[in-house]
């Protein structure tokens, strides 16, 4: 039976998941990689994959962000959190490419949102309270499954708001 916590963190996951497929139904490929300055993020074919821009220390100063870049990184944390705490181990960050257009993008998200909230739905009060199945995993160390999935609602919150900005940005240019 799903617990009243794990339908909130769904709930929060599916109003921030529906603004993301608004911003998504008007985004074409030169959109998402448009740079909105000269020291933008963005991904980029390396050798027949796609490879996002990456710095093991935060850039000073902060570079902005590609949608291109934005959906890779909901992605790469979507993966690493999903392989982690569910999975059979976690990939490396070169290992999570990013699908090669926005058409490919949306579609490889809807497949981690859909196993993401099949995940949370399935967890128990105690689940949630414990962190065993965050153990080791870089951001959610300490931390317990609830408040990993908490963060990760805050991060998509922040990514899909950081996608609609691009997007109006390029509006006006």
């Amino acid at each position: 039976m799903t617990t009243k916590r794990a339908q909130l963190l769904v709930h929060q996951l599916d109003i921030t998941w529906a603004l993301f497929e608004y911003h998504l139904k008007d985004l074409d490929d030169d959109l998402t990689l448009w740079q909105p300055a000269e020291h933008t993020w963005t991904v980029r074919p390396v050798n027949g994959t796609w490879v996002a821009d990456w710095a093991d220390a935060e850039p000073d100063p902060v570079p902005a962000m590609s949608i291109g870049w934005l959906t890779w990184h909901i992605g790469f944390w979507w993966t690493t959190t999903l392989r982690h705490c569910f999975g059979g181990g976690a990939p490396a960050r070169e290992e999570i490419g990013w699908p090669g257009g926005i058409e490919a993008a949306g579609a490889w998200l809807r497949q981690l949102k859909d196993e993401w909230r099949a995940e949370l739905l399935a967890l128990t009060d105690e689940e949630l309270d414990s962190t065993a199945r965050t153990a080791g995993l870089p951001w959610g160390e300490g931390q317990t499954l609830g408040e990993v999935a908490g963060w990760l609602n805050v991060e998509l919150t922040k990514n899909v708001a950081e996608i609609g900005l691009v997007h109006i940005l390029r509006a006006q240019n």
